[in-house]
């Protein structure tokens, strides 16, 4: 057999793992990525990577991190995947210290540990407040060894079109444009691995860099792949206002003991250091008293949302709270948190060392991407070796990091989505070399038509881009279809809305045909790739606006309050357990539970049986050959693997 290789599309952290892991087991690995690879959007996490060490020493283990990570999704992460994640996160943890990653230390010399959102434990290790970038600086140092050994070959400025599939529907290469020169060619390879992150800019503002947007994950879904979980989309509390976009005030902010608070009386725009205390409502420690401000942040993001919506208590009137760490000395913030404070100053003229920040709920994080497999063992970890681990329902075509939808359920927890990109691309490395190994014949030895019918049919579709001549300014039928998801399919979800935007959806979806490419040449010219992307982002909305219609229960970050089940205030989850193992041995005793615990939870249980339940969406085209014709997501479910914990209700008060 010919000599094979992987390509991997999107360089940041889960693409680096994943290139590194292959290319140590003397597999040659094409790296391409739409931007240089230190520019990935991973470079933009602050907080920290989750690893239950216990340093500290407060009796925290991987089995408190599985439980916090399958409570914080709602219970709507597959279990094993989770499980094996969490309990792999320690070593994940030193083997980045060994790489060099300047992970902050205790006066002992230990790794330093702070809390974030969703726990009791400090569990997140972390590099000052640019976590994200000495992360990505290090893997792509090792990537770089095996680059210089002839292992890797990086592709900067090159955008992924789609896969090349042979006869059998295999994924054998990737449809790659060069930015630069507007070239477009196939290349060969036996896996093919997206890591190309989230999709923010569907939404317009988001805290995501400007290039999220979705393309790739929704080129495949268009050839047939699977899209997993699509309206779990998080809204993150804490986000830096801004007019050109939005930028993340991390929740290390609150981990350091940053509190959220408003005024108690509507219409008090007194400068915040004039308020005093009495008269400052520290809504989230006087609500939630055990978590305080670091609840999770689907909990968070209701929280501020009601405050200042239903209460009317935002500052000045607005969707805004205070982020108050002006308690804490300025040595103290330089050193823990001085990145992302420069920030906030730079780009609102406000030193949060001496002010309250003002700060705002935001689209952050998707945790839906594209279906992808696994294979666990009797233990209920994950079998490494397996080639099924992370492949999407296309064979040959996998995904990792946030392009995949298994890990984080309804809801992640602040400081896994780091944990999971490098995990995902750490475990399915040698599943990716098996599944060449396995293969009958090398995509080097397929037939060059092959190839070259994927590169005529992306250059005819490119140039029918550029030939459009419309009247609609694609910019604009973007900003468009981002008010319609900003303003129906975000925090708070109504069915009436919905239904009004995916028509509004498929009214921009038609005039995408009238769009006017104003700018033809083939050098440095953006627009053509953007009128595809936005094509891709459209169908994206569509999945997650249809399967939000679609999902009529309240879980996590899918909020519909018609379908709040209304747990009583003074309910105990521990007592759902009772409950269950009562209807396994004979049945509820009578008069053992309060009339209203008992209704709720045989709410809950009815609830679960219809909702604990993947969406999956695959595309159904209108009959139509042309990539861009009109088409939708045909919404099944599956089964989630909750066979390590049993479901029961969250409650973080």
């Amino acid at each position: 057999m010919s000599k094979q290789r992987v390509i991997m599309i999107g360089g940041g952290l889960a693409g680096l793992a994943a290139t590194m892991k292959i290319a140590e087991q003397g597999t040659p690995v094409l790296l391409v990525s739409f931007l240089p690879v230190k520019r990935s959007h991973s470079v933009c996490a602050q907080g920290g990577i989750n690893g239950a060490v216990n340093i500290k020493g407060e009796g925290d283990s991987p089995d408190i991190h599985f439980y916090d990570t399958v409570k914080g999704g709602d219970f709507l992460g597959n279990q094993p995947l989770c499980k094996d994640m969490c309990y792999h996160a320690p070593f994940i943890i030193y083997l980045l210290d060994r790489l060099g990653v300047p992970f902050n230390r205790t006066v002992e010399g230990n790794l330093d540990f702070r809390r974030f959102g969703g726990t009791l434990h400090h569990r997140t290790a972390f590099s000052g407040a640019t976590t994200g970038q000495q992360l990505l600086y290090a893997l792509d140092e090792q990537v770089r060894k095996y680059e210089v050994e002839g292992l890797v070959e990086k592709q900067e400025w090159h955008e992924y079109l789609g896969a090349v599939l042979n006869d059998e529907g295999h994924c054998v290469g990737a449809v790659i444009q060069n930015l630069r020169t507007g070239e477009i060619r196939s290349e060969r390879g036996d896996a093919v691995v997206l890591a190309t992150g989230g999709p923010g800019v569907v939404y317009g503002r988001s805290t995501n860099s400007v290039v999220c947007t979705g393309t790739a994950t929704m080129s495949a879904y268009l050839q047939g792949a699977k899209y997993g979980n699509g309206e779990f989309i998080q809204i993150h509390p804490s986000a830096i206002p801004g007019r050109d976009k939005l930028r993340l005030m991390s929740e290390s902010a609150r981990g350091e003991g940053g509190r959220v608070w408003v005024p108690r009386q509507a219409g008090d725009n007194r400068p915040a250091r004039q308020i005093p205390e009495d008269e400052r409502f520290y809504f989230l420690e006087e609500r939630y008293p055990l978590f305080g401000n670091l609840v999770p942040r689907d909990v968070g993001a209701r929280e501020i949302y009601d405050i200042c919506v239903n209460e009317g208590l935002g500052v000045h009137g607005d969707l805004k709270v205070y982020l108050d760490l002006t308690h804490h000395t300025r040595e103290f913030l330089d050193r823990r948190l001085g990145g992302i404070l420069e920030i906030y100053e730079k780009f609102t003229g406000v030193d949060p060392r001496e002010e309250p920040m003002e700060i705002f709920p935001a689209v952050h994080y998707s945790m839906g991407g594209i279906w992808t497999d696994f294979e666990r063992t009797a233990e209920g970890f994950i079998n490494h070796l397996s080639p099924r681990n992370q492949m999407t329902s296309i064979p040959g075509l996998y995904a990792a990091g946030e392009a995949d939808y298994q890990y984080h359920g309804a809801n992640r927890l602040g400081a896994n989505s780091l944990l999971s990109c490098i995990y995902t691309g750490l475990m399915m490395g040698p599943g990716v070399v098996n599944h060449l190994r396995n293969l009958p014949e090398s995509a080097e030895d397929l037939p060059q038509s092959v190839f070259d019918q994927a590169t005529r049919q992306w250059q005819e579709r490119v140039s029918g881009i550029r030939k459009m001549a419309g009247n609609e300014n694609p910019y604009a039928l973007h900003a468009e279809l981002a008010n319609e998801m900003i303003s129906n399919v975000l925090i708070v979800r109504e069915n009436s809305k919905l239904i009004s935007t995916l028509e509004a959806i498929e009214a921009i979806e038609q005039r995408w045909h009238n769009v006017s490419c104003v700018d033809t040449k083939d050098w440095t010219n953006p627009v053509p790739s953007f009128i595809n992307q936005l094509w891709n982002m459209i169908q994206l909305s569509k999945v997650i606006t249809k399967g939000a219609l679609l999902r009529d229960e309240f879980r996590g970050a899918h909020y519909k309050p018609e379908f709040d089940l209304n747990q009583p205030s003074d309910f105990k989850p521990e007592n759902y357990l009772e409950y269950e193992d009562m209807k396994a041995n004979g049945g509820v005793k009578t008069g053992y539970f309060a009339p209203d615990h008992l209704s709720y939870m045989e709410r809950f249980e009815a609830n679960n049986k219809q909702w604990l339940k993947s969406t999956i969406a695959t595309y159904q085209s209108n009959g139509s050959d042309s990539y861009y014709s009109s088409g939708g997501p045909e919404i099944t479910y599956e089964p989630v693997d909750a066979s390590l914990i049993a479901a029961r209700p969250r409650k973080y008060d």
